[in-house]
């Protein structure tokens, strides 16, 4: 099986998903913008070989690596990123060359655009906030009419809480189309609550092979405008209708071969028309792993190996990892250079000692999503992360 992996050298732990590959067999083949000779040891010694295209957004280079490979190969089973970046580079690829395990150029929008979504969740009978695409001033007044301030404006192709602003009024409405720029928005009702993720991998015939959930803070927009610290969590368990729920969203978007990120928001108050207190109501798709270091925290969370399972996935069409030890919580919580801290890293390192998974700095592309710095801890209990967020985010 030969597999291409785009970009395995970042984020940096995903040589992992390569370096799996290769156990089970497979040859992989990397693409990247860093040159070889600067690639850290164990991104090298997880490929069989490596092409350089110093800019991986033109594609005609894209095309040319992959052509090389085929060339040297033969036929080419899998090209995969794992990256949102570049899911629309992947889909193309795999059209040119009749790569039929991914993806291809035609079905991306319906994945990557937040206007094509709706009608997916609507198949697999999940409520979601009204939206609305944000054309002209007129319209947008239009639809805050039917749903009220405030409202959230996000692209309607977009990466994290990039560009993602909330309104409150309609001097903000005005200040937002005066400033906007040329992307196409969707603009939604404002929904109170957490977001919470269903995260998988699924086979070629739908089939969940592993699963898990993470609670995040209500508003990521905030987190990024802001510059605020992160926390979030990856839980012991999926909540059951959120499970369920999940699985319904895969089924309606007929996901097949491929490790997803699905977010919700769980309802802090009953709402007319979405649902009760509790309830899970869809939010957006994302077809790869969660980002940052969420696949490892969901490793040491369910004592397994989610690189192993995906390539698993991909060599096998079956999960042979076998189960791990005892659930627990992993929690990731960040700093920001901009506070001063009552404690050290060391001493927030000696004090957590025995629950310390990793902690290190954040690489400044992603930075402003995650945190300047991090520590990823594991707990039993809740009272034990109350404890740990306590020191780490207490202020001077």
């Amino acid at each position: 099986m030969n597999v291409i992996f785009i970009s395995p050298h970042f984020p940096h732990t995903y040589w992992q998903f390569c370096q799996r590959l290769r156990q089970n067999g497979a040859i992989v083949l990397g693409i990247g913008d860093c040159p070889q000779g600067s690639l850290p040891g164990e991104v090298r010694s997880s490929l069989d070989d490596y092409y350089y295209v110093p800019n991986m957004q033109n594609y005609p280079d894209m095309y040319k690596a992959v052509a090389f490979f085929a060339w040297k190969y033969g036929k080419i089973d899998w090209i995969e990123s794992n990256n949102e970046f570049w899911l629309e580079t992947d889909a193309r690829l795999r059209t040119d060359f009749h790569v039929t395990t991914g993806v291809g150029a035609g079905e991306i929008s319906d994945y990557k655009q937040k206007s094509a979504m709706k009608r997916f969740y609507r198949l697999a009978g999940v409520p979601t906030a009204r939206q609305s695409m944000v054309t002209d001033i007129e319209s947008a007044r239009r639809f805050i009419g039917r749903v009220s301030y405030p409202v959230i404006v996000k692209p309607d192709v977009g990466v994290g809480a990039n560009h993602t602003y909330k309104l409150s009024c309609d001097d903000e409405l005005v200040r937002f189309f005066k400033d906007k720029d040329g992307q196409s928005y969707v603009m939604e009702e404002f929904v109170s609550g957490s977001i919470y993720s269903y995260d998988a991998i699924v086979n070629s015939k739908g089939e969940v092979l592993f699963e898990s959930s993470s609670v995040f803070p209500p508003s990521m927009m905030e987190i990024v405008h802001g510059q605020l610290e992160l926390s979030y969590c990856v839980l012991k368990n999926v909540p059951s209708q959120l499970r369920r729920r999940g699985r319904a969203t895969l089924k309606a978007f007929g996901v097949k071969s491929r490790f997803i990120h699905f977010e919700f928001f769980r309802l802090d108050a009953d709402k007319k028309g979405l649902g009760r207190k509790g309830d899970f109501i869809g939010l957006e798709v994302n077809m790869r792993p969660a980002g940052g270091y969420t696949p490892d925290m969901m490793d040491w969370a369910h004592s397994t190996d989610v690189y192993e399972i995906w390539a698993d996935m991909v060599c096998f069409d079956e999960n042979r990892k076998r189960p791990g030890g005892d659930d627990h919580f992993c929690l990731y919580l960040s700093r920001r250079d901009r506070f001063h801290y009552r404690y050290s890293s060391d001493e927030v390192l000696a004090a957590c000692q025995g629950h310390v998974a990793m902690h290190e700095r954040m690489p400044e592309a992603i930075a402003d999503d995650l945190g300047n710095e991090f520590f990823i801890l594991h707990a039993r209990t809740k009272e034990e992360i109350e404890r740990f967020t306590r020191l780490v985010w207490e202020k001077a």
